[in-house]
């Protein structure tokens, strides 16, 4: 079928003057043909449709049904929604409640099963898909990596009199959905600092752990600095995303050190967040370690996925980009 728009221009309209006019209307667009031809569909798994079909795709003839959802229980949730944009069959499988169920009761276990189900039911209309795209949530497949840069003044040096340097130094932190996180401020970049940020880390790599809350939106999570004079760092943070479902964006909203007595430093696995929960931010309780709310460094955390730590741009020098705009 061929276009009604692509016909040539009557004779009486061949002039110069009115052709410049004309040409937008009789401008071919192939795509047009490509209108009421129909793509046979395809019976999506577990339909209950008993007509004949062949699959056109190869990997559906060699794979069955229930070995595509084994493949598919054990991806990622974000995998599956890769996998979704591959063809219509896999959209339509990967729809399966089964699947956004796991991922949203291992997601929020701290809430625990009830109380998830409560949520379900109230404000998702019952689908799991959906609340795993609209509840927030924090990411444990990657890192929350803050970027933090400042001028620092020089030593005169040759001809250079007033010499400045850009410094550049990040914060890192990694979730895991039991409610513990591992915190790390370090001038490395994103793809070595990825390969030890885990619990097997040793005491040379600087990697601190703590315990962390998550209410709606806002995170609270604390860090203890063990040593002579123990200091904890409390954070709070809003979680946001750059798109639905993303949940890739932390803003800093307070930054506070505070000194804690002996008395009530313990064990290194202790909840710390349990014990400095109630503490106001101008509380502490050692006289030697003042509270101190930190103003500078706050830039937001953006979140890196492990499969991105060695190509993302975060990794670049100051000298190729002094500054990122998290958005």
């Amino acid at each position: 079928m061929s276009s009604d728009y692509a016909l040539k221009v009557p004779a009486e309209l061949e002039s110069a003057l009115r052709l410049k006019a004309v040409q937008y209307f009789v401008t071919k667009r192939p795509w047009l043909d490509l209108y009421g031809v129909n793509v046979r569909p395809v019976a999506p798994f577990g339909s209950s449709s008993r007509q004949p079909f062949v699959d056109p795709a190869l990997i559906h003839r060699c794979l069955p049904d229930e070995l595509l959802f084994e493949v598919f229980a054990r991806m990622t949730p974000y995998d599956l929604g890769r996998a979704s944009c591959v063809c219509r069959k896999w959209r339509y499988t990967i729809r399966n409640p089964v699947f956004w169920r796991n991922a949203c009761l291992k997601a929020w276990q701290l809430s625990g099963v009830v109380e998830n189900y409560k949520f379900l039911q109230s404000m998702y209309d019952g689908s799991w898909r959906k609340m795993w795209l609209l509840r927030p949530r924090i990411r444990t497949d990657g890192l929350y990596v803050s970027r933090n840069t400042y001028i620092r003044a020089g030593i005169a040096e040759w001809k250079i009199t007033n010499p400045v340097h850009l410094v550049c130094y990040f914060r890192y932190i990694r979730f895991f959905p039991s409610g513990r996180f591992l915190y790390k401020n370090s001038s490395q970049k994103i793809k070595d600092v990825a390969k030890c940020m885990n619990f097997r880390a040793s005491k040379a790599d600087c990697i601190f752990g703590g315990h962390y809350t998550l209410s709606d939106d806002k995170v609270e999570a604390a860090v203890l600095y063990s040593g002579a004079r123990p200091t904890v760092l409390r954070i709070r943070m809003r979680l946001r995303g750059t798109s639905t479902g993303a949940n890739n964006r932390m803003d800093l909203l307070t930054l506070v050190t505070s000194g804690m007595n002996n008395n009530e430093v313990g064990d290194p696995e202790e909840d710390i967040l349990g014990i400095v929960e109630r503490w106001r931010d101008d509380e502490t309780h050692n006289p030697d370690v003042p509270a101190v709310s930190h103003k500078r460094g706050l830039t937001p955390f953006i979140f890196v996925p492990f499969d991105q730590v060695e190509t993302s741009e975060l990794n670049l020098p100051v000298d190729k980009m002094d500054y990122f705009v998290p958005g």
